[in-house]
């Protein structure tokens, strides 16, 4: 037969089928017919998310009921912002590798939170229950936890093992809460000695708790109504950096020359809004921020500074100081003080001999009327002065009084009672403010030299188009629109330059 009859031959036996497969010979990794090639789809709970192996996300989808399918090797699970009101402990018990549990923002209560509810989460690192309704907190928590959020609940009992003995515990949330102390044990936190943040705020506690974690960088306890701090509660928190004691009702008695003395560590401290009458005793050296506004401190003393020699900002607004609130030399101990707010208070000058690297002094909204020769030459580096508000007038603002302060960019003066723009001010000023004053006229001698001023205000005077002298705007090269274009042209004595220009940034109000 010749060579046609060979091809047709192979054809016929390409197309015979083959012989049977032989059990145990399939090649397990060639797909079979009707199968794919693709691993079967991972189980997840229906319209929830399942980007990882390991990953949860049922976040937002108004569930009232836990959901099933949960696959067993879920580690971080997201129930956040639902309607579940309880948890049962039969689906928990099955997710024993679970390390972050996040049931923020839902409707939990504590009967609906079994007591065993966890014991099974021996890996859990992060559980966040914030914003739902416990009236006392879980009786056990994992040993294995490292953040517990708890906040924004209506919790009144905390339990020895709810947050106790947990060595990798460092952050511990209970704000917005209703605690008092006696929802607070005295072990609490008992074999936990490695917690650094606690937050207590907004809750119901009259006095600092005792027997907290010695290992605290920051703690927060404002918004209660603490009264007092007991002697030797915070001689263990040696590395404190951060205490928030604002808006409680502290008292001079409440506290002892001892209550901060241990805090060497100690760099804030917050005592606005409460109820003292003089700067507490036993400030540590450590300490950079100071805030004691919306006190009633009357007299600010030299010898209760001494120790915090390192403050950089002392805030001292809206207390009682008087004429002689602040005596010559009182701040003399803090010689590296930055930033000095005293307003609102009833200070009837500049305070005497201030430290000398002060950088801003803000004084608004008190009762200085004069502004003598020598009253700021203490303070030559100032870089903002403050003197808004104030009882100022142009016949007691002396002509050098501003002569020291070559560095100073930032004066403001609205408010007061000036008839005319202050002479002698620095060269290097980049913003001065005078709105709402009586001023009359504006005059180019007070303002030569200021050519690097960017913001000129002068709103609500008495200023007329008329008022403006000639070559007024000359060397006021710098300034830039911040608010709104003056609808006005310079009248014609100015420069020809800006004959019809607009004022720019120059914020007059024209009667």
């Amino acid at each position: 037969m010749g060579r046609p009859t060979q091809w047709l031959s192979l054809l016929l036996l390409l197309l015979l089928p083959g012989p049977l497969p032989v059990a145990g010979m399939e090649d397990a990794a060639f797909p079979h017919l009707g199968e794919s090639s693709q691993p079967p789809p991972r189980a997840c709970p229906p319209r929830c998310s399942c980007p990882r192996v390991d990953t949860v996300d049922c976040d937002g989808l108004d569930l009232r009921v836990f959901p099933d399918n949960i696959t067993r090797a879920a580690q971080h699970l997201s129930l956040q912002n639902n309607q579940l009101q309880e948890l049962p402990y039969n689906e928990l018990s099955r997710l024993s590798g679970l390390r972050t549990l996040n049931l923020h923002n839902n409707l939990i209560s504590s009967e609906g939170l079994p007591d065993e509810a966890f014991e099974s989460l021996t890996q859990l690192q992060h559980i966040y229950v914030a914003h739902n309704k416990l009236s006392v907190a879980p009786q056990f928590l994992p040993r294995s936890l490292r953040v517990a959020d708890l906040a924004a609940n209506q919790v009144m009992e905390i339990f020895p093992l709810t947050f106790g003995e947990k060595p990798a515990l460092r952050s511990v949330y209970l704000h917005n809460n209703q605690l008092s102390n006696a929802g607070l044990p005295p072990d609490a936190f008992r074999g936990s000695e490695a917690v650094t943040t606690l937050s207590l705020s907004n809750n119901r506690f009259s006095y600092l708790p005792p027997s907290l974690p010695p290992s605290l960088e920051r703690l927060h306890l404002q918004n209660n109504l603490i009264s007092k701090v007991p002697r030797g509660a915070l001689s263990r928190q040696t590395q404190l950096r951060e205490l928030y004691l604002q808006h409680n009702q502290l008292t001079d008695s409440g506290l002892d020359a001892t209550t901060f003395s241990k805090l060497h560590s100690l760099e804030y401290l917050d005592l606005s809004h409460n109820q003292l009458t003089t700067v507490p005793a036993g400030l540590p050296r450590t300490l950079a921020i100071l805030h004691l506004g919306r006190n009633r401190i009357r007299q600010v003393e030299a010898a209760r500074l001494h120790g915090a020699r390192g403050l950089r900002y002392l805030l001292l607004q809206h207390n009682q100081l008087g004429s002689s609130g602040l005596p010559a030399g009182a701040l003399r101990p803090l010689r590296g003080l930055h930033t000095l707010h005293l307003y609102g208070n009833g200070l009837d000058r500049v305070p005497l001999a201030l430290p000398r690297r002060l950088r801003a002094l803000v004084l608004p909204h008190n009762h200085v009327a004069t502004l003598g020769a020598r009253d700021l030459a203490a303070t030559p580096g100032l870089m903002e002065l403050n003197l808004a508000y104030n009882r100022l007038t142009s016949a007691r603002v002396h002509h050098r009084a501003f002569r020291r302060l070559r560095t100073l960019r930032s004066l403001d003066l609205a408010g007061n009672q000036l008839t005319r723009l202050p002479m002698g001010l620095p060269t290097g000023l980049h913003t001065l403010r005078l709105q709402r004053n009586q001023l009359r006229m504006l005059e180019p001698e007070p303002l030569a030299g200021l050519d690097q001023l960017k913001e000129l205000s002068l709103a609500h005077n008495r200023l007329r188009v008329g008022d403006i002298g000639p070559g007024t705007w000359h060397e006021l090269q710098a300034l830039q629109v911040r608010h709104r274009l003056v609808s006005h042209t310079i009248p014609r004595a100015s420069p020809s330059p800006c004959l019809h220009c607009h004022i720019p940034n120059i914020l007059v109000s024209w009667s």
